[in-house]
């Protein structure tokens, strides 16, 4: 650990004892958030977990769907079919601060209807299969914002990280060993100006002494 360049005074060691305070009260915040923000962030990454699940199973069904509607219509209907945009949609994204990390919240809006196709050459096998991708981008924007959200939590518990071990092995110890070098230091000063005192003490007193005895001569 490295010593910090200070006078030895008893002004500096008081400076130093409320950095010290300072510094020790920051690094048990830090502390207890890394903590908070880990926790979550496993909250999350096991909701992802889950998440991608469900898109692997509900992207399966739709593919199953829309195979089973390309094997029974024409291609040349399905393709004239699928050819002509009908629904937009837009995505609208807030944010909410949690631990002051900003997490994403996304929603879907849509305008149209997707099925805007005839009823008469088309399956009913192909509105299944429709509706069941619209379930996996539903799915698949959730999974986003989920991601998201950890990818924000996991930079956060990084930064505070490298907070928290600048404080524990770098600045308190410095602080540490600056106090303890500068106690020291008081001390020498202190026991040097005691035997400095005890010195012109032990002078005058034989000072005083070489008097009496002359007085008494």
């Amino acid at each position: 650990m490295a010593i910090k360049n200070v006078t030895a005074t008893r002004m500096s060691l008081l400076g130093l004892k409320n950095q010290k305070n300072v510094a020790q009260r920051g690094h048990k915040l830090l502390k207890d958030k890394q903590d908070g923000l880990m926790q979550e962030f496993l909250k999350i990454v096991r909701r992802a977990k889950e998440m991608r699940l469900q898109v692997e199973e509900a992207l399966q069904q739709a593919n199953r769907f829309f195979l089973e509607a390309q094997a029974i219509m024409p291609r040349s209907v399905l393709e004239n079919t699928l050819s002509v945009a009908s629904q937009t949609l837009s995505l609208k994204v807030k944010t909410k601060n949690v631990m002051s990390v900003r997490i994403p919240k996304f929603s879907l809006e849509t305008s149209g209807n997707a099925l805007h196709y005839g009823l008469v050459q088309t399956r009913g096998e192909l509105d299944i299969a429709i509706k069941s991708f619209a379930k996996v981008f539903e799915l698949l924007i959730q999974l986003a914002e989920i991601e998201k959200s950890a990818e924000n939590l996991s930079l956060e518990i990084e930064k505070t990280r490298r907070r928290v071990n600048a404080l524990e092995h770098f600045l308190i110890p410095d602080i540490l060993d600056t106090l303890k070098f500068i106690k020291m230091k008081l001390d020498e000063t202190e026991r040097s100006a005691i035997v400095q005192v005890m010195v012109i003490k032990n002078m005058l007193e034989a000072h005083e002494q070489k008097k009496r005895h002359k007085a008494a001569a």
